[in-house]
């Protein structure tokens, strides 16, 4: 079989991996698919570049019609970024024939279900891997390893750069802006971090595995979303009073068919798995109704780690070719998307309130979850600065969302209550 040729679409931090690591493991991709890999053209923006990886200047090319059209190019990688004019640059790729690898989570999560039906109707394959947890295989664990299997709930954490800042101000007790400066010198997080801290990073993951895992359609408009910006130091300091640590956790959940996908700060049990899962690892715990738990942890970003997974992609398309059933692997949604509206969603919750410090104030608070069902699971009573006051630290039982906002609205409606300083999500531990 004659030498497969690469178009690589990108050559930034994981351009530059894909290039070692096929220069490095021509052996064992030799061994794997029976043929030598070779990469024909590079597209770049800047020729004359100085880079982090030995290159051919000939190779390089600022035009992607080098690639896009070269019949010999057999598949095009994209590690380039950008939503809109890569999308059209891949059904281009897709249209001439060309098999794509992608590592683009945004592009994925917004127009993937497109692309992919494209890829089918062309014969092509279109793999993301590394487009969710960097180096971890948690897609192909999910298509693949639980394909038998009924996942009924997703949790993890896929953003680094969160995992990476409620790990300082969890250690240290160090305030949200002075770590996120410190992940931003370090590299970790963007000088404009707002798709990080913010959750829309994790939000396209949750996307992504939640529509492999559940068999259907999620867009990214289906995934409530809260960021980090507001956490801080009294909220984590109070939650591991508690018994819990703060990190950014993508919930997708399906019960009977409905489905309900979030990303949102959540105080995790310190006995749960993820608890322990620090800086900027990444995990995604998957339950299925065979198979249990599972947990998936590993390296979410980075060079060689990502790398590794779009090189994984690459092997199993040329597998595909010596098999002759390229374009098949794509499989449409099974069931139809059904939401879960806030009386069907449930969970247990973290809530900060500070309450003038006078009698009957907490029998009053305590009425109103009891008139909505809601009751206590873990209390806690501290003094504050500020005379006549009182802060009230409690973590409910599970509770449907609704109950829960109908609460928090009752509470903001009340005179005896100064504010409602926070309020979290709580998973792990007991029911």
């Amino acid at each position: 079989m004659e030498a497969i040729s690469i178009g690589l679409l990108g050559l930034g931090t994981v351009g530059s991996g894909v290039v070692k690591i096929i220069e490095n493991h021509q052996d064992k991709l030799m061994h794997q698919v029976g043929c030598p890999v070779k990469v024909k053209k590079i597209l770049v923006n800047n020729k004359n570049k100085k880079r982090d990886v030995e290159i051919d200047e000939a190779i390089l090319t600022t035009d992607p019609e080098d690639i896009i059209s070269d019949p010999e190019i057999d598949v095009v990688i994209e590690v380039m970024g950008g939503i809109e004019s890569t999308k059209t640059q891949i059904l281009k790729a897709l249209y001439n024939k060309k098999h794509v690898v992608t590592a683009n989570k945004d592009l994925m999560a917004i127009h993937g279900s497109e692309l992919l039906k494209v890829a089918s109707e062309n014969g092509c394959d279109l793999f993301f891997e590394a487009s969710v947890a960097g180096g971890i295989p948690v897609l192909r664990g999910l298509v693949d390893g639980l394909a038998s299997d009924q996942i009924v709930k997703i949790m993890g954490i896929v953003n680094g750069t969160t995992n990476y800042i409620l790990t300082k101000m969890s250690n240290f007790g160090s305030p949200y802006e002075a770590v996120l400066k410190e992940a931003q010198e370090l590299g970790y997080a963007e000088a404009d971090p707002t798709s990080d801290v913010e959750g829309l990073d994790a939000a396209r993951k949750m996307a992504i595995l939640s529509t492999l895992g559940f068999s259907m359609n999620i867009d990214l408009e289906d995934v409530k979303v809260k960021g980090i910006s507001q956490i801080t130091e009294e909220d984590i300091r109070y939650g591991k009073q508690l018994g819990y640590t703060m990190k950014l956790i993508g919930i997708a959940d399906r019960v009977d068919q409905k489905v309900e996908v979030s990303v949102q700060p959540t105080l995790i049990s310190d006995s749960h798995p993820l608890a322990s899962v620090n800086d900027v690892y990444n995990a995604v715990f998957i339950y299925g109704e065979a198979v249990g738990e599972t947990m998936f942890y590993g390296p979410g970003a980075g060079s060689l780690p990502t790398a590794t997974a779009v090189v994984s992609d690459l092997v199993g398309i040329m597998k595909n070719m010596r098999l002759g059933v390229n374009g098949q692997s794509a499989v449409t949604p099974q069931y139809e998307k059904k939401l879960k509206d806030p009386s069907e969603i449930y969970s247990k919750y973290f809530l900060r309130l500070q309450v003038k410090d006078e009698v009957g104030v907490f029998a009053e608070i305590t009425s109103i979850f009891s008139k909505h069902g809601v009751s206590f699971e873990k209390i806690l009573q501290l003094p504050v600065k500020e005379k006549g006051l009182a802060e009230i630290v409690l973590v409910t039982h599970a509770a449907s969302l609704q109950d829960y906002e109908d609460v928090l609205q009752n509470l903001e409606e009340i005179n005896t209550v100064k504010t409602v300083k926070s309020s979290y999500r709580v998973e792990g531990g007991t029911k």
